[in-house]
C-alpha cells in the first residue's frame, strides 16, 4: 500500500498568552494533530484545568518550558538585579553602568531605616559616593581625550560616546549596590515560577516585595502598548500567567537553609582560624584554579564557602582533614528541611573539572555573572576584601581623591553595620571586591577567556579572563595554549 508523504512545513506562531502557548505545544507533542488543530483545541478548552492537573498535580514541569514571558523590572536596586539574574536558565540584560550616567538614577533606601538616625548615616554614605562619582568625570574625560586623540577616521560623535563609556568604566567603581537600575528578561514560565519562589524566600525585604509584585503581574493582563502602536489597541489581552501566580509560594527550605549553614559554619571557621582575613590574606590571589578533588569534599567545601569569606582552597584543605562523619554533618545541614518539591541548592551542582576561585571588584564581576554555562557560588558582599583602584586613575593622578573616598566609606560602613546590617550591605560600592566560585567545563573556560580578555572589554574582567587561561596553561599546557586569549597589556582604548 502506497502512502502519501505530507508536505514539509515550518510554521511560526504569533505571540500568545504563555500558559496557553505551553498548553498548545504540549498537546501538539501528544497528538497527531497539526499545530493549527492544536491551537483550535486549546482555544475551546480550559488551560487552567490543564495546568492544575498536569503541571501542579502530576508534576509535568517540562511543559512550562514551552511558554515564555518578557518581564521588565524598573527602579530596583543593583543588589536586587543581581539576585534576579542568579537564575541559571535566564536571558536578559540590566541597564549598563558602563554606558550610562547613574547619577540621576536614585538609590534604594531600606524601609527599616526610614526616619531613623541610620537613614541619615546611610544617605550620607551614598551622597559622598555620588559626589566623587560626578566630580571625577570631567577631569578623567579630559585626561582620556588628551591621551587618546580622536583618529581622523573616527566620527566625533562616536569618539565622544567612547570616551564617555571609558569614563564610566572608572567612575562606576563608586556606585553602591543601592543604585537604582532596570532589568529586562525573557524567561520560560517554569523559570519564572522558580524565580518567584526564590524571591519570596529571600531574606531581603526588597526581594520579597519584588516577588509579590511579580506574582501580581502574572495575574494581570500584560502591557499592550505594541498592539496600540500598531493600531490594534482593541485586541483582547489575557492575564499573563494566572494559574502560576496562584500557586507560586515561598519555600521554607530556601528561606531557612542558608541561615542554618551560616550558624553551622560560623563555629567551624572560627575554630579553624579562617574567620578573619589575616589568617588567609597572604594566600589570596585574584584567580585560583583548584585541582580535581573528591566529590564529597567539593560539596562540603562549597557549602561552607558560600556562607563564609575564606578562600576555597583554605576551606578545602580543612575539609580534607575531616572524617566522613564530619563531612556528612555539613551535607545534612545543607539538605535539612528540604521538601519533596524542593530542588537541591545550586551549591550541590558539582563535578566540573575546572573550578576557579575568583576575587575581583563587584563591577567587573557583574559582567562575568552574566555567563550561564557555568555554576557560580558567590559569597556575601563585604568590605573585608578591600577595594580595587582603576589603573587609569593612577595614571591621571586622580587616585588620591578616589582612595580617600573609599577609605572614608569603608569606615562609615563599619559604623553603619553596627546599627543596620541591611543598610550597610546596600551602601557597598562596586569598587570593593567580591569572592565567587566559578565551576565550568573546558569549552566554557575557553569561551570566557577568549571573549572577556578582548580589547573591547573592561580591564578588570580582562585581567581575570587572562589569568584563567594562564592557570589552565600552567596545569594543562597544551589545553591552555589552545585558548586564544588577549593579554591585558594589549590595549585599544577607542575600540568598543
Amino acid at each position: 500500500m502506497e502512502s502519501e508523504t505530507a508536505a514539509r512545513r515550518v510554521v511560526v506562531i504569533a505571540p500568545m498568552p504563555p500558559e496557553k502557548a505551553a498548553y498548545a505545544l504540549a498537546r501538539y507533542s501528544r497528538s497527531p494533530d497539526s499545530i493549527e488543530d492544536s491551537l483550535r483545541w486549546v482555544h475551546s478548552h480550559s488551560s487552567e484545568k490543564f495546568w492544575e492537573q498536569f503541571y501542579f498535580a502530576y508534576g509535568h514541569a517540562s511543559i512550562a518550558d514551552l511558554g515564555h514571558v518578557t518581564v521588565c523590572f524598573e527602579n530596583i536596586s543593583e543588589l536586587a538585579a543581581i539576585r534576579l539574574e542568579d537564575e541559571p536558565l535566564w536571558d536578559g540584560q540590566a541597564k549598563s553602568s558602563r554606558y550610562q550616567n547613574f547619577a540621576v538614577a536614585g538609590c534604594y533606601v531600606p524601609s527599616t531605616i526610614l526616619s531613623t538616625e541610620a537613614e541619615g548615616a546611610y544617605r550620607g554614605v551614598l551622597g559622598s559616593l555620588y559626589n566623587v562619582y560626578q566630580a571625577l568625570q570631567q577631569p578623567l574625560q579630559e585626561y582620556l581625550s588628551a591621551r587618546y586623540p580622536r583618529p581622523d577616521a573616527m566620527k566625533p560623535a562616536d569618539y565622544t560616546r567612547t570616551l564617555a563609556a571609558r569614563t564610566f568604566d572608572v567612575t562606576r567603581y563608586l556606585l553602591p549596590l543601592a543604585a537604582n537600575t532596570n532589568v529586562g528578561q525573557v524567561v520560560s514560565i517554569r523559570t519564572l515560577e522558580k524565580q518567584i519562589t526564590r524571591l519570596l524566600s529571600a531574606q531581603l525585604p526588597e526581594l520579597q516585595t519584588i516577588g509579590e509584585d511579580l506574582k501580581e503581574a502574572c495575574r494581570r493582563p500584560p502591557s499592550n502598548l505594541w498592539a496600540s502602536l500598531d493600531g490594534r489597541g482593541s485586541d483582547p489581552v489575557e492575564p499573563l500567567a494566572p494559574t502560576l501566580a496562584r500557586h507560586a509560594a515561598p519555600s521554607v527550605y530556601q528561606s531557612e537553609v542558608y541561615r542554618g549553614l551560616f550558624r553551622h559554619a560560623k563555629g567551624i571557621m572560627k575554630q579553624a582560624g579562617l574567620d578573619q582575613p589575616e589568617s588567609w590574606a597572604s594566600r589570596t590571589t585574584p584567580v585560583d584554579l583548584l585541582a580535581p578533588h573528591d566529590p564529597l569534599d567539593e560539596l562540603v567545601a562549597t557549602l561552607l564557602y558560600r556562607v563564609s569569606h575564606a578562600p576555597y582552597r583554605a576551606i578545602l584543605e580543612l575539609v580534607q582533614q575531616w572524617s566522613e562523619k564530619e563531612k556528612r554533618g555539613t551535607l545534612e545541614v545543607g539538605m535539612r528541611g528540604r521538601g519533596p518539591h524542593d530542588e537541591l541548592l545550586k551549591e550541590f551542582r558539582s563535578g566540573y573539572t575546572f573550578i576557579f576561585d575568583v576575587l575581583m571588584d563587584i563591577g567587573g564581576w557583574r559582567d562575568l555573572h552574566r555567563h550561564r554555562r557555568c555554576q557560580q557560588v558567590q559569597q556575601n558582599f563585604t568590605t573585608m576584601h578591600g577595594y580595587d583602584i582603576p589603573p587609569v586613575l593612577r595614571e591621571a593622578g586622580l587616585d588620591r581623591d578616589y582612595g580617600q573616598a573609599m577609605e572614608a566609606v569603608k569606615q562609615d560602613l563599619e559604623r553603619l553595620r553596627s546599627s543596620d546590617q541591611e543598610a550597610a550591605l546596600y551602601a557597598i560600592p562596586f569598587g570593593f571586591r567580591v569572592r565567587c566560585l566559578f565551576k565550568m567545563d573546558y569549552a566554557e573556560a575557553d569561551y570566557i577567556s577568549e571573549l572577556r580578555s578582548g580589547v573591547k572589554g573592561h580591564w578588570s574582567y580582562r585581567t581575570i579572563a587572562w589569568l584563567m587561561k594562564e592557570k589552565i596553561r600552567e596545569r594543562y599546557p597544551y589545553l591552555g595554549e589552545l585558548i586564544q586569549a588577549t593579554p591585558p597589556d594589549v590595549e585599544d582604548t577607542l575600540t568598543r
